[in-house]
């Protein structure tokens, strides 16, 4: 980028989007946009990748097309866009200006025009976009084109050919989640230059991961809410499962808790997500359906109630948390259960997909089990070299320590395979604790060399054992829910392979290990209070959410630094000057009584 282009660059980031300098990759980015030069650029969830195609839209002649999957996201990036001073519209089956918007187009009076794939795909769409000049082609989720990626959509295999009928216009694509392979099918797919690649750090240093043992879900939940009282997300793996936890959770008199997922009317769906966008504390439970398409930055907290799909799919859902750079936290809920369904679900897709769908649930039972630092192993997995330690996990926070529980794994194993590999842990346990029951007598069970062999701290150790074998694949369960023999469970009753497990907490009935202060907490200001409220307010007035207006880093910078004019008002990082002239008397004004 030339000394010129670069002023026009800087000067727009200030002016319009109120920062002074860019982040991390961004300059990178937005050079190589404004150069021509075709991109794919992996950026952490909350780094600001909308803004590299945002800011060069600004600047270039013609109009960037952004794909993105879904309508929601659209719909919120567009009003950023717009909040902005951006000349912005999208063309979606939900948007009832189609042609003010085709007209706005072909007039060449947008900056930004939002569609999704599947339109994208269709002749009429690429008859459009020869009726104006075009600036870029900014693919929004790219991962989505890759058959590598956890999230595949068959419609983005269909935007090359569009692509390439403007082989003068640059491309650039942006994923938050792609490991090296991923990344070069999104390559070869989207026809970028192997050199066009730019990757950010993985690392999401505000997020604090706990993953635990679920034992008493809606406790453990229940607890999670109370140390956060700013909005949150909860995954759950099926649609019963979310409406049962909302129900749970929900404060009829107090905080909301709203279900989402695929089964609900389209309307409710609709509500309960707009209500989500706009509030400040509310809680949404909601299956995976839920989140690519929220752009909300002040979400303190995504809890899992089970496994998620992958490392990946964990990644990208987990970032829904703390986009805004405030501390937040990621806690995963996870059961035996949870690993025995998934292994049984990749045994029924495609058999050239299976070794890679085991792949990556052997890394995420990998990580579950893991009694070091989570979050280098999350950033090992996408090809970075962390330290050990990185101070803001359970594991961090609190080391468990790690048991050879080798032995006492060959004494359940044995005791799987003695009794014929049909009964479950209840059932084992009693055998081999020796314990006096029935239906152990009636089938000769305490007859066998494994009845009575386990007591003491071993007998202890059989349920996490449990839990651990079958989310490495040694244990599996039959379709009536016994426990049979797989894996390397044959490699560890000869001797050829160990078990490490990671030692139990004395107590786990709540799972409080290692949680230290919540994240997100900062010290009570009555001041930053006053702004949100004001903020509130606006935000009900312009009928937007409101970190739509200012996101919360901001008021808190307006808090600390107390501008008394407009101008001390434009030096806060976050402030444009369309936002200064919308709304900076409102703030002075509570700022000065403050």
């Amino acid at each position: 980028m030339d000394s010129a282009t670069l002023d026009r660059a800087e000067h727009a980031l200030r002016t319009t989007f109120g920062f002074p300098a860019f982040r991390g990759v961004q300059g990178q980015v937005v050079a190589r946009v404004l150069a021509g030069r075709s991109t794919l650029a992996v950026m952490p969830t909350g780094a600001g990748k909308s803004l590299t195609y945002q800011l060069p839209a600004t600047l270039l002649a013609g109009t960037c097309i952004v794909i993105s999957p879904l309508i929601a996201l659209m719909h919120d990036q567009l009003r950023s866009a717009r909040m902005n001073g951006i000349r912005a519209a999208a063309l979606t089956s939900a948007d009832a200006d189609r042609a003010q918007t085709v007209a706005a187009f072909r007039n060449g009076e947008l900056d930004l025009l939002y569609v999704a794939p599947e339109r994208a795909s269709q002749p009429h769409f690429r008859e459009l976009l020869g009726s104006a000049p075009l600036a870029l082609f900014a693919v929004d989720e790219a991962h989505c084109v890759s058959e590598w990626g956890h999230d595949f959509r068959p419609d983005y295999r269909q935007l090359r050919p569009l692509m390439d009928a403007f082989v003068q216009v640059p491309r650039l694509a942006l994923t938050a989640t792609a490991d090296g392979h991923t990344r070069a099918d999104i390559l070869q797919q989207l026809g970028i230059p192997a050199d066009g690649l730019i990757v950010a750090g993985f690392d999401r240093p505000n997020i604090r991961y706990h993953i635990r043992p679920r034992q008493g879900a809606g406790t453990q939940l229940k607890q999670l809410l109370a140390q956060h009282d700013r909005p949150g997300i909860i995954y759950a793996p099926t649609r019963r499962k979310v409406e049962d936890i909302a129900a749970a959770l929900d404060q009829p008199r107090g905080r909301r808790v709203l279900p989402y997922h695929a089964g609900l009317p389209p309307e409710q769906r609709a509500e309960h997500q707009a209500a989500f966008v706009a509030s400040e504390d509310m809680v949404m439970v909601a299956t995976v359906a839920f989140g690519m398409g929220i752009d909300k930055p002040d979400v303190r907290f995504v809890a899992h109630a089970g496994i998620p799909k992958s490392i990946e799919a964990y990644y990208q859902e987990t970032g829904r948390a703390g986009r805004d750079g405030d501390p937040a936290e990621a806690v995963l809920l996870w059961g035996a259960g949870d690993f025995v369904a998934a292994r049984q679900r990749v045994a029924e897709v495609e058999p050239e997909r299976q070794a890679g769908e085991r792949t990556r649930l052997d890394a995420l039972a990998a990580l579950v089990e893991a009694p070091g630092c989570r979050r280098a192993i999350l950033l090992r997995h996408f090809g970075e070299d962390p330290p050990a330690t990185c101070g803001n996990c359970d594991n961090c926070l609190s080391p468990p320590g790690v048991i050879d529980a080798t032995d006492v794994a060959r004494k359940l194993l044995s005791a799987v395979y003695r009794t014929g590999q049909s009964y479950g842990l209840g059932h084992l346990t009693k055998v081999l604790t020796g314990a006096e029951d029935e239906r152990v007598r009636q089938r000769g069970h305490d007859r066998l060399s494994v009845f009575g062999i386990v007591e003491g701290e071993e007998a202890r150790l059989l349920q996490p054992l449990a839990r651990a074998l079958q989310a490495r694949g040694s244990l599996v369960a039959n379709e009536h829910g016994g426990l049979k023999l797989d894996g390397d469970a044959r490699a560890i009753l000869k001797g050829e392979a160990e078990v490490a497990i990671v030692r139990p907490a004395p107590s786990a009935k709540g799972g409080r290990r290692g949680r230290g202060a919540p994240a997100g907490d900062y010290p009570p200001d009555p001041l930053f209070d006053a702004l949100r409220e004001r903020r509130r307010d606006l935000a009900k007035a312009a009928q937007v959410p409101p970190y739509v207006i200012f996101h919360d880093s901001v008021l808190r910078e307006m808090a600390a630094a107390r501008p008394a004019t407009r101008g001390a008002m434009a030096a806060i990082p976050g402030v444009g000057e369309r936002k200064l002239e919308l709304y900076a008397d409102a703030f002075l004004e509570v700022i000065a009584g403050g």
